[in-house]
């Protein structure tokens, strides 16, 4: 008698396990009954979107987007603009101490223009390697925020140091050196082959490049070291403040 009355017990438990399982896959679209899907917010995919996702969000996945890739790309566009409209370009876009007054926005436009396929070409080399992987660290709001300040910045110490000149400036190297800066102090583990030559970490690389520019102040040679050095001693503030925060910040 207690025998039966223990078979029976587990043909309960068992029944109850078989039907747990058969009912189970019917779940998700019970809890769907009855409730009212809102199909207007949906990609084209079927899927949600967010209700706040910015610009980038919308474009979609095997399009990537990055500040540093528009900036390479608008660098190209305003390189290949100057080729059939020099004198705008040059006149208007370029810095030139002597009217930065009248013409404050070139301030940031300088920025993007480039004065030959070689200059154009070892910057956004450099951006390439260097800008991207410090947008890739920190982030693309922070990233354009230190390559425009570095920029700027650079631009602003050259007029200082020629000031009513005639001459243009042009060129992202301001803002690279910045970029290049805070990736010497946050990720100072990175190493870098010195003018495509000799291997080093970044750090001594940023120490040969700021000698380099001390050295050659005030030369003939049309390079504009004092910007360089402005906007790596902007880039070397940002790091310094970064490398306080959390690693999974930056690393």
């Amino acid at each position: 008698m207690q025998l039966q009355s223990n078979l029976s017990s587990f043909s309960w438990f068992a029944r109850k396990r078989l039907a747990q399982e058969r009912w189970s896959g019917l779940g998700p679209l019970l809890a769907r009954a009855g409730r009212r899907e809102d199909y207007r917010n949906r990609d084209e995919w079927g899927y949600p979107t967010a209700p706040n996702a910015s610009w980038q969000d919308r474009i979609g996945a095997l399009m990537p987007v990055s500040y540093s890739g528009i900036i390479l790309l608008i660098c190209i566009l305003v390189f290949l603009l100057s080729l059939v409209a020099r004198g705008f370009v040059y006149d208007y876009l370029a810095l030139i101490p002597h009217f930065v007054v009248e013409r404050p926005w070139t301030i940031l436009t300088h920025m993007f223009v480039h004065f030959s396929f070689d200059h154009l070409f070892f910057n956004m080399l450099f951006l390439f390697f260097f800008g991207m992987e410090l947008e890739r660290r920190v982030g693309g709001r922070k990233f354009l925020q230190i390559y425009i300040l570095s920029g700027i910045v650079a631009a602003l110490a050259q007029t200082a140091v020629t000031s009513g000149s005639m001459v243009g400036m042009v060129g992202a190297s301001g803002a690279l050196f910045g970029a290049l800066g805070c990736l010497a102090i946050i990720a100072p583990e990175i190493r870098v082959l010195l003018f495509f030559v000799i291997p080093m970490s970044i750090r001594w690389a940023v120490v040969v490049f700021a000698l380099i520019d001390f050295l050659f102040m005030g030369s003939a040679d049309n390079i504009a070291h004092m910007a360089h050095i402005a906007g790596l001693f902007v880039g070397l503030a940002f790091g310094q403040m970064m490398k306080n925060q959390p690693q999974f910040y930056y690393r």
